[in-house]
């Protein structure tokens, strides 16, 4: 995913899983050509060592591993860490972070414990919660990218789709990819034809 028309495509795929809009600074960020790296000994440079463990599970929630990486091994923690910092303007920053911080609250407030210290299940339950309420409070204003305000949930879930599927791993071993492309056959069974995988480029939905 090197070129222009790549990482327009991707946008395109993206858009369609957020519903049919990307923010503008998550489009500027990846046209500029931000993406996600593994980095095993990552430190947060714009949030703080607690949040970041937050935005960490919360991406790996929507991109957990399986038989394939999730969104923390293809580096997706570091990647919204960094949009955020060089990106992003300071008003969605602070909306961010103030979102962040009533997401922990909710989970303090049901649970009795920091998000981070629940036990999987009640953390998924909790993303599932504010991540329904949110698209449907989108889709009930239908605005344009430019204008939209997206709250902590979406905003991860949008910087997790596009830090994922521009890394290594989301590109070549979630996704089906071919680096440099065969013979063209124009006709085969599709068990031989990717063993099921959806290409890089189709669109792909995980949570």
């Amino acid at each position: 995913m090197n070129t222009e028309m790549n990482r327009r495509e991707l946008l395109q795929r993206v858009a369609w899983l957020m519903g049919g809009a990307i923010s503008a600074p998550a489009v500027l960020g990846l046209l500029n050509g931000c993406t996600a790296k593994q980095e095993p000994t990552w430190q947060p440079v714009f949030l703080s060592k607690e949040q970041g463990a937050l935005v960490a599970e919360v991406a790996e929630i929507i991109i957990p591993r399986t038989d394939t990486p999730g969104a923390k091994d293809a580096g997706v923690p570091a990647f919204i860490d960094v949009m955020l910092k060089d990106v992003y303007p300071e008003e969605d920053r602070q909306r961010y972070v103030e979102g962040l911080k009533a997401f922990d609250e909710a989970a303090r407030t049901a649970h009795g414990k920091p998000f981070v210290e629940l036990p999987k299940s009640q953390q998924t339950e909790l993303v599932r919660k504010f991540h329904d309420e949110a698209v449907a409070q989108e889709l009930a204003h239908e605005l344009r990218p430019s204008y939209l305000r997206r709250p902590f949930i979406l905003m991860t879930k949008e910087l997790t789709l596009l830090g994922f599927f521009t890394s290594k791993p989301g590109a070549t071993q979630v996704l089906q990819h071919v680096a440099v492309p065969g013979a063209f056959q124009a006709c085969v069974p599709l068990a031989q034809a990717g063993n099921g995988k959806a290409w890089a480029m189709e669109a792909y939905r995980r949570f």
